[in-house]
């Protein structure tokens, strides 16, 4: 996999990129990248990146010739997936970076000001993407979550034992973890995970996880029914909570 970042702002995704895995997994050559910044393709002596957008209006805008050749230069290599960043993207989720973490190539522009020109979208763009349904100053930032996010997907980044009980994955938050010490500001480790009995263990974690999703996300649980993607135990499961909490409410 690799990860091609256009950038005003080098230094914001070279010092992610830098560090803990992501360090290792470039290090190993399982991930690559390349950032590009956006002002060495400006041809003015100021390197000019934005302007006035035509129509008026508040701030300022990407131009589109300096990002325009940043991307030809970027493209000429091959076929990759171009991503633009952007509040009117299509919504981000766990779905969508399982879907971008099969890719090989992937170019992500990273707007800043009032965004950029509509001809650079409209030429180039194969995917608008948000990364919630707020406003970010700084495009590197909504990039960065998508990359965090696909990256340790990819094989042999992270083990796979790591990734299936995670939140989002089986349609469910993940259960609470601790470590040492065993007792702390006097709340103690629950019992079941001192037991060394990993069948009551396992089946402790499941009711957490579902549980807990329950309380927070229940949208989640609803849209794993509808899909199918839970067990007969993981039913029951989700049975048996709804009416304790049914219960609890009387």
């Amino acid at each position: 996999m690799k990860y091609t970042v256009l950038t005003l702002f080098q230094e914001i995704t070279n010092a992610y990129f830098a560090n803990s895995i992501m360090a290792k997994a470039l290090s190993r050559g399982i991930i690559e990248y390349e950032a590009v910044n956006i002002r060495d393709f400006a041809l003015d002596r100021h390197h000019t990146c934005d302007d006035a957008p035509y129509g008026g209006g508040a701030g300022m805008l990407m131009l589109a010739e300096p990002l325009g050749r940043a991307l030809e230069a970027t493209l000429s290599g091959g076929k990759k997936r171009v991503i633009y960043l952007s509040p009117s993207g299509r919504p981000f989720n766990q779905s969508v970076a399982e879907e971008l973490a099969a890719e090989k190539d992937i170019v992500l522009i990273c707007g800043r000001y009032e965004g950029i020109d509509q001809r650079i979208i409209d030429l180039y763009v194969n995917d608008e993407i948000s990364v919630g349904d707020y406003v970010l100053s700084s495009g590197e930032v909504a990039a960065l979550i998508v990359i965090d996010a696909t990256y340790r997907l990819v094989e042999q980044v992270i083990t796979p034992e790591s990734l299936n009980e995670e939140s989002f994955s089986s349609g469910l938050l993940e259960y609470p973890q601790y470590t040492r010490p065993e007792i702390y500001a006097s709340l103690k480790v629950p019992e079941v995970l001192l037991s060394g009995h990993h069948e009551n263990i396992r089946r402790w974690r499941l009711e957490k996880r579902v549980e807990k999703t329950l309380a927070v996300r229940p949208d989640l649980i609803l849209r794993g029914e509808e899909r199918l993607l839970f067990d007969e135990e993981t039913r029951k499961i989700i049975e048996e909570k709804r009416r304790e909490a049914g219960e609890g409410e009387r």
